[in-house]
């Protein structure tokens, strides 16, 4: 057996972490560039938290709030160009994943501002300035991985950069942030780190450590469902779960789900979670057809986690959360076919246990969205 897990993030959680623990901040810089979107962090209180644990420690601040959702290659350059402008020393990143991943692209781009596009995904980045990641939504696990999802115009495609100093060196989680956020936004980045859990256990790069993460993240998201609530033991749960998720992620990568969610993203602008909760039941489905030799009994392990008996009870579940909350959205084969054959060239194919062919990824597609 060999097992290589890193995971060099200090996650501290609780009630009022981010101030009651504010002498980590102390020890990063003395002016920090705070990365948000227009108004979540604000609304949440995560923002006005960080801005107090920094007055209280004498430490200066700017602030870029322009990150949009599925953040752009220019968004980063642009924030990169206030780090630079302001003379800040480390980031601090407050949001969904959109604003977590734009906080740690940027961080790393300080060190390597003239990185071509065509480059900017194939490198790993060894250099960054500190990042503390506060989330406020249960779903990314971007504040404990080294990776950020960016959207790549010239691939057409959302693509993700990456390296080891992108590992933010704080995490704090407090699920009061999570108190502003609606059900359906709750469901959405809940399947997100489902998806993340699930896809680590059907990764080539799963080990007993990333399973034992991957499992208790399942279990928890499951039993969040079930109590069917948003109160705070839920947002609790559901934030442990996302973070636990991401932990997994950042060993194991993801596999053919997100590359054909991706496609759903780019394309139809269909929220993040929800392209992959619409995809992973029929993937489940072909998976377990594919099961063979040391991996067969994967999906038996997952539904377990899930206390569910069957891969019917599951995707019944997500077209209870997906199909009939919201309008499904409407697709021509052409356009699907055109999806698949950009899919199945993503390196997370590669990554799975369970590796679907062009044909294979077209029928998830038909049968998942038609």
């Amino acid at each position: 057996m060999r097992i290589d897990y890193f995971m060099p993030t200090r996650v501290v959680m609780g009630e009022n972490c981010v101030f009651e623990n504010r002498e980590l901040f102390a020890g990063l810089g003395k002016k920090a560039m705070l990365v948000t979107g227009r108004n979540s962090a604000k609304l949440s209180g995560a923002q006005a938290d960080a801005e107090k644990a920094l007055v209280a420690n004498g430490q200066a601040r700017a602030v870029y709030d322009k990150v949009m959702s599925n953040p752009s290659i220019e968004c980063i350059r642009e924030i990169v160009n206030v780090i630079a402008a302001e003379q800040c020393d480390f980031v601090i990143a407050i949001g969904g994943g959109s604003p977590l991943d734009a906080g740690k692209a940027a961080a790393a781009l300080v060190y390597a501002p003239e990185t071509e596009p065509a480059s900017l995904f194939s490198t790993s980045f060894t250099s960054a300035l500190p990042i503390v990641a506060i989330p406020i939504t249960a779903g990314t696990g971007s504040e404990v991985t080294k990776n950020a999802v960016l959207t790549n115009h010239q691939a057409k495609n959302k693509t993700s950069m990456a390296g080891p100093a992108m590992f933010p060196r704080y995490a704090f989680l407090d699920a009061r942030y999570l108190s502003t956020l609606s059900m359906s936004t709750t469901i959405n980045t809940a399947v997100d780190a489902l998806s993340h859990a699930i896809e680590g256990m059907l990764s080539t790069r799963a080990s007993l450590f990333s399973d034992m993460l991957a499992k208790e993240s399942i279990a928890l998201i499951a039993k969040c469902y079930r109590r069917g609530d948003l109160e705070r033991q839920t947002r609790e749960e559901l934030l442990s779960a996302s973070t636990l998720a991401g932990m997994v992620i950042a060993n194991t990568g993801t596999v053919a789900v997100h590359a054909m969610g991706y496609m759903l993203t780019y394309n139809r602008n269909i929220n993040h979670g929800r392209a992959t909760g619409l995809l992973l039941g029929e993937f489940l489905r072909f998976a377990q057809k594919a099961e063979q030799g040391k991996h067969a009994g994967r999906i038996n392990e997952i539904l377990a986690s899930l206390n569910m008996r069957s891969l019917d009870e599951f995707c019944a579940v997500l077209d209870t959360l997906f199909r009939a909350s919201e309008p499904h959205e409407h697709f021509e084969l052409s356009e699907l076919e055109a999806y698949a054959a950009q899919a199945v060239t993503a390196k997370n194919i590669a990554n799975g246990i369970a590796k679907p062919n062009k044909q294979d990824i077209l029928e998830i597609f038909v049968k998942s969205l038609m």
